[in-house]
């Protein structure tokens, strides 16, 4: 149960995979998830945790509601 707030690039992915996306593959200059027809683009490594406000866009672009994302193991 990620709380909605600053996270780290590898448990968004294990987020994200517990949650039905697949991947992360390697894309033009950002890697990308998929789920179904959704393709979630994924931002690159860098120092430091996804902003919170990263976080909601990248959630939005997944249709994931902060309800669901508070809920995933």
């Amino acid at each position: 149960m990620p709380p909605f707030g600053p996270i780290s690039r590898k448990d968004l992915i294990r987020c994200l995979r517990a949650m039905g996306f697949d991947g992360p593959y390697s894309g033009g200059k950002h890697s990308f998830m998929i789920k179904g027809d959704v393709t979630l683009t994924l931002p690159n490594p860098h120092r430091g945790n996804i902003s919170r406000e990263l976080l909601a866009r990248i959630l939005r672009q997944a249709g994931i509601s902060r309800k669901e994302w508070e809920q995933v193991d």
